[in-house]
């Protein structure tokens, strides 16, 4: 080889090793090849394609062809007689055609090639190191000839290179992929999210929405189930969420946690549409190493334009939406607004001075009576729990609920409850006071742990009270848990009773009463306020009552505040109440002096045993 031409392509082996190294992009790589290539066989018209897996042509570089040339063959299937490129990467070996007027191969290609004065070419194919053609590339003569020797040179070495630039190429690619995609979902991942959600807010006059969603009860699914089917759970949904696409992206950002870009949402409503879509996704249960699995997925969101100044404010404000929709709508959709910092912040001060009243041993009982309304009789309680404060002013339930909201506290409080109210009944037992019950709120929380049924069982064993005497109240959206129904209708087999609270203010079906495990049925308090002054409540209660007898369950009037409400209830037929008319919830010593001074028997007017301030 002529020492001119060993250097020339030293030369060219150097300037595109050199940017290979330095990771310029392989479309500019092999724009500069083309050009080099050219300068050193000026007769030659250089192009590279690539080859996907799928046997499709991409022209990458071609600098001294129209870009129509390029449009024109971009997506074609590599075949026998797709031209000289097409043809080479179907066999793998180089196609020199001569002319390619007369080559069968270019039959179907001629028209574009003839009109520019393309006249033969020569097509090498590009090979990964595994021996996969990865891409072509092509000589083009104004004339019909093959390739001289110095050509076929400069070609080899130019392979070479193609091969060594779309290989670094390749494992770039790969590595973008692995740290922009999620390896468990495939979803674009946490990193990919932060890039494009800045890019959107810092792009002129952009206007989108962004919903951040929660997988809801995971943990659950992997401590019964195992992570394996946790996981599976994961890609599931985050498959569903995919196929809501609607020009939207969807992101997961790690463990139950995804996001959406939705730029198409321009308005409340358009989000709120897209979360709904979302969250019906869910619906279909989802089969997995032989368990059935209803996902369910609680989101916030927030639109660009109305809810937050910066990308840190909007971010934030998506995150107060879904921790408010956790608490309060789980399993629905919440779109912020201003007023959630004032929720979050009340939740959170709540949350705290329960813990601390937990800590500090001020959490206590109260209990009100529930009255067998015929014969003015004292037959239950139903234990509510009361904070003492430093000053020694007693609050209620209602100063502190959103401080269950947290799991721990929600615990805490249950299995302090259970105590007091076992060592309360075997005192009553003790001293022969009758009373059939003793009932106790419960929410999902105490149920998703798992062992309620052993903590209720060890605390009344300790007293050595039967379990029988311990009435379990829950709503229905609780009891609509299939896993809580379950464990309700255990609790029932120890010999607890089940009262459903405030029956008609959730979603459950009238027709599902006959499946789940009820003792007692307690009409809330919003039916008794209207019951003699709205025909249709009234009419509702009525029909209660009538229902419950027939199915033989017991029924409870919550709420009973004056003589009138509790004359009407015994005409229609309801047996058990309670309420300020009878009584208002009282300390346990105080209802302890009830039992011993009435021998269970409420007084005509009772109202006044315990102030306002400590009402349930």
């Amino acid at each position: 080889m002529p020492a001119k031409r060993e250097s020339d392509l030293s030369a060219l082996q150097t300037e595109i090793l050199e940017a290979v190294a330095t990771g310029s992009a392989f479309a500019r790589v092999a724009d500069t090849l083309c050009q080099r290539a050219e300068t050193l066989a000026p007769s030659a018209i250089c192009t590279i394609a690539a080859i996907d897996a799928e046997g499709l042509i991409h022209p990458v570089a071609g600098p001294s062809l129209p870009e129509s040339y390029g449009v024109a063959l971009d997506g074609s299937a590599i075949g026998p007689e797709v031209g000289s490129c097409g043809t080479a990467a179907y066999f793998g070996v180089p196609v020199e055609v001569t002319d390619i007027a007369t080559d069968i191969r270019w039959k179907d290609y001629g028209d574009l090639a003839l009109p520019l004065g393309l006249k033969a070419c020569w097509s090498s194919p590009i090979k990964s190191p595994e021996g996969r053609v990865v891409g072509t590339f092509a000589f083009y003569y104004r004339e019909p000839r093959g390739p001289s020797e110095m050509e076929r040179q400069l070609v080899a070495t130019c392979v070479h290179l193609c091969s060594i630039a779309m290989e670094r190429a390749e494992v770039s690619r790969r590595l973008r992929h692995l740290a922009y995609h999620d390896q468990l979902t495939g979803l674009s991942n946490r990193y990919a999210f932060e890039e494009e959600f800045t890019e959107k807010m810092t792009a002129p006059a952009s206007r989108f929405g962004l919903l951040l969603l929660d997988m809801d009860n995971l943990k659950q699914v992997n401590d019964s189930m195992g992570h394996s089917v946790g996981d599976g759970l994961i890609r599931e949904v985050g498959r569903r969420l995919a196929a809501v696409s609607a020009g939207a992206c969807v992101y997961r950002l790690g463990g139950d946690e995804f996001a959406v870009l939705c730029p198409d949402c321009k308005d409340a409503d358009s989000l709120a549409v897209l979360a709904e879509r979302l969250m019906s996704q869910m619906d279909a249960p989802y089969e997995c190493d032989g368990n059935t699995i209803v996902p369910q997925v609680t989101i916030g969101g927030v639109l660009s334009n109305t809810d937050g100044a910066s990308a840190d404010e909007l971010r934030q404000n998506a995150d107060l939406a879904l921790y408010h929709a956790k608490h309060t709508a789980r399993g629905g959709f919440i779109h912020f607004h201003p007023g959630l910092r004032t929720s979050i912040q009340c939740r959170t001060e709540q949350t705290a001075m329960l813990g601390k009243a937990l800590d500090e041993g001020r959490v206590f009982a109260h209990f009100q009576p529930v009255v067998c309304i015929r014969r003015a009789r004292i037959v239950g309680v139903e234990a509510l729990a009361r904070i003492r404060t430093d000053e020694g002013e007693i609050i209620s339930a209602g100063s502190f609920a959103m401080g269950l909201t947290d799991s721990k506290n929600a615990f805490r409080l249950a299995s302090c409850m259970v105590e007091q109210i076992a060592a309360a009944m075997r005192g009553w037992i003790d001293e022969g006071l009758e009373l059939r019950h003793v009932a106790l709120n419960l929410s999902t929380i105490d149920f998703q742990r798992g062992d309620l049924e052993q903590r209720l069982r060890a605390a009344f064993d300790k007293y050595n009270v039967p379990l029988r005497y311990l009435q379990i109240e829950v709503t229905e959206n609780v009891l609509m848990d299939q896993n809580v129904a379950n464990q309700v209708a255990r609790l029932r087999a120890q010999g607890m009773q089940v009262a459903l609270d405030d029956f008609g203010t959730g979603f459950a079906s009238l027709s599902h009463l006959k499946d789940f495990p009820l003792d007692y049925i307690k009409i809330d308090k919003s039916f008794v306020d209207s019951l003699l002054t709205d025909i249709a409540c009234g009419a509702i209660v009525e029909a209660l009552i009538s229902m419950a007898h027939k199915m033989q369950i017991g029924i409870i009037a919550e709420g009973i505040e004056t003589a009138e409400q509790a004359e009407r209830l015994l005409e229609i037929g309801c047996p058990l109440g309670q309420g300020y008319h009878y009584f208002r919830p009282v300390d346990g010593e105080t209802i302890t002096t009830l039992l011993r001074s009435l021998d269970g028997k409420a007084p005509a007017d009772a109202t006044g045993t315990e102030p306002l301030r400590n009402s349930a």
